[in-house]
């Protein structure tokens, strides 16, 4: 057997085992992840060879790793995927509210956990025209669908951590807050009510959204990419195809705002300042005199461990906005005790 042939070999068994996307729900598709570490395996990219992006099946469509001076290491699978879900909840919100449906529920792709959005109405809700209800529930979608999106992805990350195997057996714990996840599953939210208000249609202006977002970044080329990858061999990560994770990004937003992992030292980055990133938010919903409440239902054989983190432990139910902080704090102080791992937060 050659050695090409051998090494694309590697490199398809790797990014199947690697498949960490977790993101895509029915509506969507999923696509194949991958972790921010050199090939074997992992796919980089020049940034002008991303392709079109395609809510639906596109083989033309690239995804992989690419790197920024302002954001660091930027997954375009969990940007995409992200983007879709996204696409997805505004949607779902809209026609729930136009037609005066009170909730809906979703499980993403290859979870068992049920998530459910339940919404109450304004005492005038009914009172008001077509046209006064479908501009509220415009305005409403474009800040719950991403809200949901990324608080949905958060889980998947939560539920990696405590060693869920979505298809049960691929090594889904080493990529649980891999340094670049967060921010791209987050940038991926941002750029989808972008692209959903597009005048090109939701596929032209994702396309487009990525292309112009990645150039304020201030994108690299795809050899840097990889020469930043390579150069935290040993300090961010050891090994060269399954390999161990050292570094992980817990910065979930809790505080408003999500931080990027810059490399340090990439000389084509000159003094690089990070671009944070606004988690998405409820505020529109007082406006409007609206309340949503967002629960989920873990039914992963994991569910223990995940409410053992929690006071009172004995719950059967999550809701973000309440309990994740309770994890996340679990989660970061066990990375330190437990694995020794670098916590960025």
């Amino acid at each position: 057997m050659s050695k090409l042939i051998l090494e694309k070999l590697v490199n398809i068994t790797t990014a199947f085992l690697l498949t960490v996307c977790g993101c895509s729900i029915n509506s969507s598709r999923p696509r194949l992840g991958t972790l921010p570490t050199p090939p074997p395996g992992p796919r980089f990219y020049e940034p002008d060879k991303l392709g079109e992006h395609s809510y639906g099946f596109n083989p033309f469509e690239k995804n992989g790793i690419v790197y920024t001076c302002k954001a660091g290491h930027i997954d375009i699978t969990h940007l995409r995927c992200n983007a879709d879900d996204t696409k997805y909840h505004i949607e779902k919100t809209k026609n729930l509210l136009l037609k005066n449906k009170k909730s809906y529920t979703f499980s993403p792709g290859w979870e068992s956990s049920k998530h459910k959005i339940e919404f109450t109405y304004p005492k005038d809700w009914k009172n008001l025209t077509e046209n006064e209800k479908e501009n509220i529930a415009n305005k409403i979608s474009l800040e719950a669908g991403p809200y949901i999106a990324y608080n949905a992805n958060i889980w998947h990350e939560i539920l990696t951590w405590f060693g869920t195997h979505f298809a049960g057996f691929e090594p889904e714990f080493n990529s649980a807050f891999s340094w670049e996840d967060i921010y791209s599953n987050l940038l991926g939210t941002k750029l989808a009510v972008e692209a959903v208000q597009s005048e090109h249609g939701y596929n032209k202006g994702m396309t487009l959204a990525i292309n112009r977002k990645l150039k304020e970044l201030d994108v690299q080329s795809k050899k840097t990419a990889i020469y930043a990858s390579k150069k935290m061999r040993g300090k961010w990560y050891k090994g060269l195809i399954l390999v161990d994770m050292i570094k992980r990004n817990m910065d979930i937003g809790l505080d408003g705002y999500v931080t990027p992992v810059l490399v340090p030292g990439i000389n084509k980055c000159e003094n690089p300042e990070p671009e944070l990133l606004p988690v998405p938010n409820k505020n529109i919903l007082k406006k409007y005199n609206f309340k949503m409440k967002y629960e989920i239902t873990p039914k992963e054989w994991e569910k223990g461990k995940i409410f053992a983190t929690l006071n009172p432990p004995k719950q059967k139910i999550i809701i973000p906005e309440k309990h994740y902080s309770e994890i996340m704090d679990f989660i970061k102080k066990q990375a330190v005790e437990k694995y020794d791992y670098k916590i960025t937060e």
